[in-house]
């Protein structure tokens, strides 16, 4: 059964403040992990509103400075504990074009929160190791501002039907986690043993491949790994598939799948199949959570099961999931 939300007030207030003025322009901004968000986010919007929509890495928005970007804009950013540098410029030069701005972040008194007009608050738990219900998540959240856009600006209220979804989501997060267990048990080992993993998504689920391969793979378990398209996969990177090169391909629910379902083919054709890890999201129960949503829940449904698999990896290798870095937060970049 569902078990609806109540729009979260960061929110709700944030939108309000748009004071129903129609954005010209729509700008997802921001780096690494809270970066990977915006895809889905982006993804979401195309297929409901009729706002002209873009993504910057949080440095290029600044560097580059699209002359699209003015005071009829609205940027969304996003940095987990707000003290990401290139959010906080990017945040301030939005403002300085005359720009409105939305900043999601879990510290509210951090740098990027007082940079942003609005701020908009949300849990993770990979930093601090507390579980979360998922409807409280960077997710849940920038999707809940993209369907009050839709609601303001498009008149279409899909709101209620997304909260409706988040209440459910947790749920089928956990039942994802003990459906995807064995395969996880089976694959652990002969991942851990590699040092190149890819990741293979499109659409919405793209965000999810691209946090895990550079996020978790590379950041934290020094294997290398890239995100790889999956019809950009038949653009030269098919070149790379043999029987002992390992891939992670997410299957979603979007308006994109057959893009994945012609990957997964070409990989076990050429692959070997206990290399290629599939996570199919038709082989999950998605109980409660409505089908119009069923294509942009599933990427966090992946990422927070995928992140179970990491530290199956990591336990394997002997290597700690974030203590080990060698460079992040611990030196000047």
């Amino acid at each position: 059964m569902s078990n609806r939300i109540a729009l979260d007030e960061g929110v709700a207030a944030a939108i309000e403040g748009l004071g129903g003025e129609r954005p010209g322009h729509v700008f997802f901004v921001a780096c690494g992990g809270s970066f990977s968000i915006m895809h889905p986010a982006k993804f979401m919007l195309d297929q409901h509103s009729s706002l002209a929509s873009d993504l910057y890495n949080a440095a290029e928005f600044t560097s580059r400075a699209p002359r699209t970007l003015d005071a009829r804009s609205l940027v969304i950013l996003c940095s987990m504990t707000g003290t990401t540098k290139e959010t906080t410029a990017a945040a301030e030069f939005a403002r300085s074009r005359g720009a409105r701005t939305i900043g999601m972040t879990v510290e509210a008194g951090s740098p990027l929160a007082r940079a942003c007009d609005h701020v908009v608050a949300f849990e993770a738990p990979y930093t601090t190791g507390v579980p979360i219900d998922a409807a409280n998540s960077n997710y849940a959240r920038i999707y809940q501002i993209v369907t009050e856009l839709v609601r303001l600006f498009d008149g279409e209220d899909l709101t209620d039907r997304l909260l409706a979804s988040l209440g459910s989501l947790q749920e089928a997060i956990d039942r994802a986690d003990r459906s995807f267990a064995p395969l996880f048990d089976d694959y652990a080992s002969r991942f851990a043993s590699q040092d190149v993993v890819y990741t293979v998504a499109s659409g919405a689920s793209y965000g999810a491949a691209y946090s895990f391969a550079i996020c978790v793979l590379m950041e934290m378990q020094w294997i290398n790994s890239q995100a790889i398209h999956a019809n950009e996969f038949f653009h030269g990177p098919f070149e790379v598939l043999d029987e002992e090169r390992c891939f992670i391909l997410l299957k979603g629910m979007d308006s994109t799948r057959a893009l994945e379902e012609r990957a997964d083919t070409f990989l076990h054709r050429f692959g070997k199949q206990e290399n290629i890890l599939v996570l199919d999201a038709k082989t999950l129960d998605l109980e409660g959570i409505d089908p119009l949503f069923a294509g942009n829940l599933v990427p966090l449904i992946f990422f927070d099961t995928l992140w179970r698999f990491a530290h199956r990896i990591a336990d394997l290798r002997q290597h700690e999931m974030l203590t080990a870095r060698r460079y992040m937060k611990k030196i000047e970049y």
